[in-house]
């Protein structure tokens, strides 16, 4: 707490000190291959990728997220449903 505290007595005063680099202590040459592999990765593996294969897994992707979802709507939507009654209140 009293470190919030003093960074936002030193930002408000314009003391705050630099932001540190993330890279700062890294092997420069391995930043640079790292940064290279992540900015061309999901590209060539998508154009490595059968359109069939890529659209498999968009497939489980969307079922790994939203069927959890629908599951559960559908399992809470069926637990609460009461008996309909006819036209004679039965």
């Amino acid at each position: 707490m009293n470190q919030l505290a003093k960074a936002i007595v030193d930002i408000s005063m314009g003391e705050a000190p630099a932001d540190p680099d993330p890279d700062e202590g890294k092997n420069p040459a391995a930043v640079a291959l790292g940064r290279l592999g992540g900015a061309k990765g999901g590209k060539a593996r998508a154009k490595k990728l059968s359109k069939a294969r890529r659209i498999e897994i968009a497939a489980n992707a969307a079922q790994a997220r939203w069927g959890r979802i629908a599951s559960a709507k559908k399992a809470s939507a069926s637990h609460g449903k009461a008996k309909k009654a006819d036209k004679h209140g039965r």
